[in-house]
């Protein structure tokens, strides 16, 4: 599952359910071979975040792609990967707007509801993770400029990242997405229920999580 290709297809995939472009730093992590392995030690401890931005990370990736009857972020080992994409290829600009926007996070849960992130009830961490994404998504879509250019916010950054390492690991791509390592017969006009059991393709876009 991890070849050039597939990257490449992840990439690709991943920018039309952003509405457009993968930023570059993404591109050239996952060129490079980065990539979210399914993890292996509870205690986990990341190398560039601190343990409690690591645990909020986590929470919004899950919140991002919870686990249902497939996996969820945790599972394929998201945080790890965000961890890994931040400290090898996002320039340090890139990095104080994502430690920027954890901390505002953090900042808007205890001043709406008098507690950290982390210990708001799920409902409470979803809503306030939409009421974040979804004005980002607004603007972000309403741009003309280059990626490179727009400044992404924290919560792009973090669906984006989320999405990649999701979409680029065997669980992600084969249990979630419809995928057929070699190409079949073809059938025509055949509902979707018998096409690929009721799954979405990895083309579709979408701006929801």
């Amino acid at each position: 599952m991890k070849t050039d290709i597939d990257r490449r297809e992840a990439i690709r995939r991943v920018a039309l359910m952003m509405g457009g472009a993968v930023s570059a730093p993404a591109i050239l992590g996952m060129l490079a071979g980065c990539s979210a392995e399914p993890p292996t030690d509870a205690e986990w401890k990341p190398t560039f975040l601190t343990q409690a931005q690591a645990a909020l990370v986590a929470e919004v990736a899950e919140i991002m792609i919870p686990r249902t009857d497939t996996p969820g972020a945790k599972d394929v080992g998201i945080p790890a990967f965000i961890d890994k994409m931040l400290k090898d290829v996002y320039p340090k600009d890139e990095q104080a707007r994502f430690f920027a926007g954890l901390a505002d996070l953090e900042t808007q849960a205890k001043r709406e509801h008098g507690r950290a992130f982390l210990e708001l009830e799920p409902p409470l961490r979803a809503a306030l993770v939409k009421q974040v994404h979804d004005p980002a998504v607004e603007v972000d879509r309403a741009s003309n400029l280059p990626v490179a250019e727009r400044g992404r916010p924290f919560i792009l950054t973090m669906k984006e990242l989320t999405m990649l390492g999701y979409f680029i690991s065997e669980p992600g791509a084969t249990q979630v997405l419809q995928y057929r390592p070699v190409p079949g017969a073809y059938h025509a006009c055949v509902p979707l229920t018998q096409a690929g059991k009721g799954k979405t393709w990895a083309t579709e876009i979408s701006y929801r999580f």
